[in-house]
């Protein structure tokens, strides 16, 4: 038989439009398949088939969430894109950080693959979103990633996490990336379904700035990296786009399959292939692979193109052409490439010994047309296929249980009085899982390999320096409280955004740009969409507040098991410039007689907190009052009192309150302090555990103390001195008045913090 006679081609669908077609199988709706066929005016290939059903999955088309992104440009001013070089619907958004240096930045979503293959999952997830910078034209500088669990003793999340931490750490380290900070949260809400999202942070100079896209009719299409085999198949269309049954993950041969040690020489390829400056336009192979590589391209460009798939190397010679253009195989590249160039760039792809094969070129027509030993097995317009898929406005409902949830608040739980009460349930918080030390994770990932990592976990904010001659560098955060967002999905996105915007500010940078991981349940549930109509808004909305633009992101739906979903987790990543990172502000108490400043107001704030989570095991109320203003004048005073070199310490108050904070900032460097709640707050348990937002204690450079009372006052911020760092007080001092105090040595909150982790998973 031959090769043409066992292949599904145009002539062939054009001549045989009752053939049944697997549309289904491959996750399209059945209006979805009857608009493939209205487009190309026959039925489409089992090659075309396979394109569209991966290019217009959820994953990829982002159908069910596109008609909501209007609220991003809409509260996106001209002032917010002065510094905004590449925004949303690139690979990654870029901006400008000053002294003609670029930064760009994304985070993305790798939480199915990593649910059904832990280490492989989370692995392939860092490399993709490194590609996503690399393809940017940027050499990728830290990575991040915001990971979560269900019940950290749950025998499931024994199974998932550490594979996971594992896959983040094996995949960067080997790559040779710092890994400056994230999120570890358990919450029983991730149970059936983890999440592992993935940022990446790079660098080039502005005017190295790379974009997607096959301009030049006669420019070569070149597929350099690794060969494509047979995993990852369906990744998209799959697994990324629908939800998982209760009985568990099954879906294993849709994992990618990562190389990172490929994948670092891709880097030092790509970048010596800038810097030759022989790449007219280049796309990364991830998600959809070549289905996606050849239509975005040709889609972004001035005419169409040509390739000739049979010319696509392979790790399996028995791949149909389905299968290769549906491949999710990793460390793969695509570049456009000017005829008298070719020669050059395929020289430096040889230095480097990784292989670039020339598949096709740009044409001057409106086609992407795609041939298999010479006949021809796609033929479409590639907008339909890459931009132009079906957009669902999905009805939204605000859920049912919402009020009663929201009545439900803390205020009839039963809250500690005593100060042997209080010291219990401060021991009580320490330890448990979401506030206790985290380091049996960070201390797998390399955080200070480059030699540029400024500040990592468990700072507030990883800081990474850009510039080695002048300093010049950036600060990242992410964050979300999921709890927050499912009372309140308006008012828990804004939270997020705050908290990473403050933390951001707490090492020292003014906050410039955002970028977001946006996790949900199935957007099939009218509650669903509602929850992330109203976070996309409050983000928006408070973006414009905070004068900062989003860059670009990512959505994941369908994160949930059976009917039931996943908190809204809309992860948000800020990202902040400072002039010179040697001015960067850790969170550790150091300096002897240092005072201690409590910056903001608390309140009884306690609902959707860790205490009602831990203690009570409850949820219900309203998050915590925000005010954006406030945060942009607060860090306004964060940024400038670095700056002049007199803050000795930092660190944002969010879960587990002020207590949290404190006990942290003694155990970073074994450094004691004596504080006193009596201009906090009047009921000690409120001083001590509430989670209201816009605070931060700081610690002043002795002497400086009128130079932070002046800079807060200007900004017109509630302040207090609460008291002092104290080199001979071992441990936490906390005065509650009336000749009563709270006392836990260094040996009592180190033992209580370190210990969680390890007792479950393993020394």
């Amino acid at each position: 038989m031959s090769v043409a006679a066992r292949v599904d081609t145009v002539e062939v669908a054009a001549s045989d439009a009752q053939t049944s077609q697997p549309w289904s199988e491959l996750g399209l709706k059945e209006d979805e398949y009857d608009n493939i066929r209205e487009i190309l005016g026959r039925r489409p290939t089992s090659a075309e088939l396979a394109m569209y059903s991966v290019m217009w999955s959820e994953h990829c088309s982002y159908k069910s969430s596109k008609v909501h992104f209007a609220l991003w440009g809409e509260n996106t001013t001209d002032e917010m894109r002065e510094k905004l070089l590449v925004g949303i619907g690139e690979n990654a958004g870029v901006v400008d950080i000053g002294d003609g240096w670029a930064v760009t930045f994304k985070v993305e979503s790798h939480n199915h693959p990593s649910y059904v293959e832990p280490y492989q999952g989370a692995a392939t997830g860092v490399g993709g979103i490194v590609r996503d910078i690399m393809s940017m034209g940027a050499r990728p500088i830290a990575i991040m990633d915001p990971l979560r669990f269900g019940n950290l003793h749950h025998p499931d999340t024994l199974r998932v996490l550490p594979g996971i931490v594992a896959g983040v750490g094996g995949y960067g380290n080997c790559l040779g990336l710092p890994n400056i900070g994230g999120e570890v949260v358990f919450d029983d809400c991730y149970q059936g379904n983890p999440l592992v999202n993935a940022l990446c942070v790079g660098a080039m100079r502005i005017e190295d700035i790379h974009l997607a896209s096959a301009r030049g009719a006669g420019n070569k299409v070149v597929l350099f990296g690794a060969k494509t085999g047979g995993d990852g198949i369906g990744g998209v269309s799959v697994l990324a786009s629908e939800t998982f049954a209760e009985g568990g993950p099954t879906k294993r041969p849709a994992v990618q399959v990562g190389d990172p040690f490929a994948e670092k020489v891709l880097i030092e390829c790509c970048l010596d292939l800038y810097a030759a400056k022989v790449v007219a336009g280049i796309q990364d192979l991830g998600g959809a692979g070549l289905s996606c590589a050849t239509s975005e391209l040709a889609s972004n460009g001035d005419g169409g193109m040509q390739v000739a798939l049979d010319l696509v190397p392979l790790r399996d010679a028995s791949l149909r052409p389905e299968e290769i253009l549906m491949s999710e195989s990793q460390e793969r590249m695509m570049a456009v490439v000017e005829p008298k160039h070719l020669d050059e760039f395929l020289a430096i792809t040889g230095k480097w010994d990784v292989e670039a094969t020339v598949i096709g070129e740009v044409t001057d027509g409106d086609r992407l047309v795609i041939t298999w030993h010479d006949e021809t097995i796609v033929d479409v317009p590639p907008r339909s296929v890459a931009h132009d898929g079906p957009v669902y406005n999905r009805p939204l409902a605000r859920p049912v249980y919402l009020d009663s949830l929201q009545e439900n608040g803390t205020h009839g739980l039963e809250r500690p009085v005593t100060g042997a009460q209080l010291r219990a349930t401060l021991l009580t918080m320490l330890g448990s899982p979401n506030l206790c030390d985290k380091s049996w994770v960070t201390k797998q990932y390399d955080r200070f390999v480059m030699g540029n990592t400024a500040l990592a976990m468990p700072d507030d904010a990883g800081v990474v320096r850009v510039d080695e001659q002048t300093g010049r560098g950036v600060a990242v955060s992410t964050d979300c409280n999921g709890r927050f967002a499912k009372l309140d999905p308006y008012a828990g996105a804004q939270l997020a955004l705050a908290e990473a915007y403050r933390n951001v500010a707490t090492a020292g940078a003014a906050p410039l740009a955002v970028t977001d991981c946006l996790n949900f349940g199935s957007p099939e549930d009218p509650g669903v969409m509602w929850q992330f109509r109203e976070a996309v808004r409050g983000i928006a909305e408070g973006c414009k507040t905070l004068g900062i633009p989003v860059t670009g992101g990512n959505v994941s739906f369908y994160n949930q098991t059976g009917d039931v979903a996943i908190h809204p987790t809309p992860v948000i990543g800020v990202l902040g410039v400072m002039e010179d990172v040697s001015t960067r502000t850790s969170t550790g108490f150091r300096t002897d007689g240092s005072s201690v400043f409590l910056i903001g107001q608390t309140r009884d704030e306690l609902d959707g907190s860790e205490w009602a989570h831990v203690v009570h095991g409850h949820l219900g109320g309203r998050p915590p009052f925000h005010d954006l203003d406030h945060e942009q004048r607060l860090a306004g005073v964060l940024v400038e009192a670095a700056r002049e070199g007199f803050l000795d310490a930092a660190h944002d108050l969010s879960e587990g309150g002020l207590a949290q904070a404190l006990c942290e900032s003694v155990l970073r460097h074994g450094v004691g302090v004596k504080v006193s709640l009596k201009h906090v707050h009047e009921d000690a348990f409120v001083a001590l555990f509430s989670e209201s937002a816009g605070r931060v204690v700081v610690s002043v450079v002795p002497g400086s103390d009128d130079d932070l009372l002046a800079l807060v006052e200007e900004a017109g911020l509630p302040v207090a001195r609460i008291g002092t760092v104290d080199t001979d007080t071992d441990g936490l001092v906390v005065s509650l008045g009336h000749d009563d105090r709270i006392e836990a040595d260094l040996v009592t909150l180190r033992d209580r913090h370190t210990g969680t982790l390890p007792a479950v998973l393993g020394r």
